[in-house]
């Protein structure tokens, strides 16, 4: 089956690609479709929404995805506004920067990471997984690995940030790998 991962991010895609490699999928890169604004009000419509305006635009099937970082210091925020937590175009380094000017001084950092994939095949056929990550916000950026905000976020098991491990390691354990080998479970199943 030939899907594409709805998503313009390369550190995204490869993510994408290489946990749901195992399915056999064919997976078509550098195609065209006008951004998908995220008007949902979750991280399961978003990745609903991606999926099938890629659908509609490719004529392919599918997967996409919509994390958020829930920090409870914040309230569970930033949650579905996670990549514009800085504001409507921040960088990377820009959201990061926000988060660790919000938590100067606090000692209680626990967060986790959500992922919502939904995979939606040009029949209408829909199926949604989702997976979780528990850690904490550092205090400062550590590694040079991963994107987004995987400088600051500590694994709560091995005490790294995401961006300490390679991306075997990572992809092994990450909230976005949780949830696509949850959707493997069930596509398999």
């Amino acid at each position: 089956m030939r899907v594409v991962v709805a998503s313009k991010n390369p550190d995204k895609i490869a993510e994408v690609e290489a946990v749901l490699g195992q399915l056999g999928f064919e997976f078509v890169r550098d195609l065209e479709w006008e951004d998908v604004e995220e008007t949902g009000a979750t991280l399961v419509e978003n990745a609903l929404i991606k999926a099938k305006a890629v659908v509609d635009a490719t004529g392919m099937a599918a997967v996409a995805d919509d994390t958020g970082l829930e920090v409870d210091h914040l309230n569970g925020a930033p949650g579905v506004t996670t990549a514009r937590f800085a504001g409507p175009n921040a960088t990377y380094a820009e959201n990061v920067a926000k988060m660790l000017a919000e938590m100067r001084g606090v000692t209680q950092r626990n967060a986790r990471f959500r992922t919502a994939v939904a995979f939606v095949t040009p029949d209408g056929w829909e199926m949604v997984a989702e997976g979780a990550l528990e850690g904490a916000i550092a205090t400062e950026p550590r590694g040079t690995g991963g994107f987004g905000y995987d400088p600051i976020f500590l694994d709560s098991k091995t005490g790294r940030t995401l961006a300490e491990m390679d991306d075997v390691e990572k992809n092994e354990m990450s909230h976005r790998a949780r949830a696509l080998r949850a959707l493997v479970d069930l596509l398999e199943g």
